[in-house]
């Protein structure tokens, strides 16, 4: 009788890791490193290695070019970065982007761009919504603003 297959070890798809670190500490390396890692356990993809370059500029760079390819002599998934800063700057970037999208490489992000909401939603702290910064500020502190003296809950007792 057969096993099920999910009773079994599968490897996941296969994925390499890709840093690029500009006058970075070993400690922010290793930090890095530990997102990828687990985002890759997160998203069942196995990290079959982490390439790094310190401070290039060129879309040619050793590391970039090891990983490359690696990915032509492989049947990787994929690469796996921090964030799309990581692969350079705008120039650098897009020929870096234009590279793998020719061998067919998918890019990984553990951490998207960033968005500020059009319309943030309101914080709210005791039942009491701040619909401001300042107002979420003052009911951190407890402080209650002018108009709304009359909470008993924003008021604080005075001390002594």
């Amino acid at each position: 009788m057969w096993t099920l297959t999910e009773q079994h070890d599968v490897d996941g798809p296969i994925v390499y890791g890709y840093l690029r670190l500009h006058r970075s500490t070993p400690e922010w390396q290793a930090a890095l490193t530990l997102a990828l890692t687990q985002y890759c356990d997160q998203h069942e993809l196995e990290l079959c290695g982490m390439f790094t370059d310190r401070g290039t500029a060129s879309a040619e760079s050793p590391a970039f070019a090891g990983l490359l390819d690696v990915l032509l002599l492989s049947r990787a998934y994929g690469v796996v970065l921090p964030t799309a800063h990581h692969l350079g700057g705008k120039h650098v970037a897009a020929r870096r982007r234009a590279r793998l999208d020719e061998i067919g490489a998918r890019l990984l992000f553990v951490r998207g761009p960033l968005r500020r909401l059009e319309h943030p939603r309101p914080e709210t702290i005791d039942g009491y919504q701040a619909d401001s910064p300042d107002e979420l500020w003052q009911l951190m502190k407890g402080v209650a603003p002018p108009d709304w003296q009359a909470l008993p809950a924003l008021q604080r007792e005075p001390k002594g």
